[in-house]
């Protein structure tokens, strides 16, 4: 009857937080949603919600198994969060806001429910950070070195094809066109998509959280390769065909070749990963894997 009672109470508070969650932070969703739709680094954000909804939904059965045990420690998170909901308005400094909200997210499930739901919805609640615009600041730092890797490449790549070619920064200078790695070409919106696609892929494919991480990691260097690769290649097309190849319809659809190109590399480097060390199996002997509702 107490655990009941105890159930009850927790469910009604769950309800009031869940009201006031959603009218503090109705401005904050509104503002992702429209940079979400204007800024195609960040146009993945629209998935990343639905799919942590359903890795939150999945461990339902789970997570109506662990223990009751709310925590004060989850209301002083609660707090933590507001204040820095609060700094972020008085700061204009959308980031903040928005870390706000997962933040006490996490924080109202520790409050309400325990550490063992915490741990429970731990992983999709760490998911939603891959729909949070980074800092205007912390991007640049990311876009601008990748610049200059993929203009790197594109240059040492059509100076091995033995075409003339004069890099000045992340400009490519060909003899009948000039091109400029610009921040949409640096390949960051490939890098935060191809990592989120990894992260999805790892976490159906292989249960071994070893194996989920080394493929998130590989994204970065595989996101990076691949567009080095269509910078060269845009060059390459530049050069035989005219600027017009390096532009328009030809250069949106190279972005979508090559980033189902990553994709398709991840996919390889998965099957290699399971080929190596297959699932169920350690030292030559069959251990019992976990499912993929069970890990993660």
């Amino acid at each position: 009857m107490r655990t009941g009672f105890r159930r009850g109470w927790t469910w009604i508070a769950a309800g009031a937080a869940l009201t006031a969650f959603a009218v503090l932070f109705t401005p904050v969703v509104a503002g992702l949603v429209s940079h979400w739709s204007h800024d195609d680094s960040y146009s993945h954000g629209f998935l990343i919600a639905p799919v942590a909804a359903w890795f939150a939904w999945e461990r339902r059965h789970r997570a109506a198994a662990a223990p009751l045990r709310p925590s004060w420690w989850g209301l002083a998170g609660v707090a933590g969060s507001l204040l820095l909901l609060l700094a972020g308005v008085a700061a204009a400094e959308l980031f903040l806001t928005r870390a706000a909200l997962i933040g006490l997210l996490a924080s109202s499930v520790l409050f309400l429910f325990g550490r063992a739901h915490l741990r429970v919805m731990a992983f999709p609640i760490a998911f939603l950070l891959l729909m949070v615009p980074l800092p205007a600041i912390v991007f640049n730092q990311i876009a601008v070195p990748l610049q200059l890797v993929a203009s790197g490449f594109g240059e040492g790549t059509l100076s091995l094809l033995r075409i003339p070619v004069l890099r000045e920064g992340n400009v490519i200078a060909l003899p009948e066109v000039r091109l400029e790695v610009v921040e949409a070409c640096s390949g960051i919106r490939s890098l935060f998509s191809l990592l989120a696609a990894g992260i999805v892929f790892g976490y159906f494919t292989d249960p071994r959280p070893p194996a989920r991480v080394a493929l998130a990691v590989a994204t970065v260097p595989i996101a990076i390769l691949a567009n080095g690769v269509r910078v060269a290649g845009t060059g390459v097309a530049a050069h035989y065909y005219g600027a017009a190849a390096a532009e328009g319809f030809f250069h949106g659809f190279s972005g979508w070749l090559v980033f189902v190109c990553a994709f398709g590399m991840l996919a390889l480097l998965g099957a290699a990963i399971r080929r190596m060390a297959p699932i169920g199996r350690r030292a030559g002997r069959v251990i019992a894997g976990p499912s993929l509702g069970a890990a993660g």
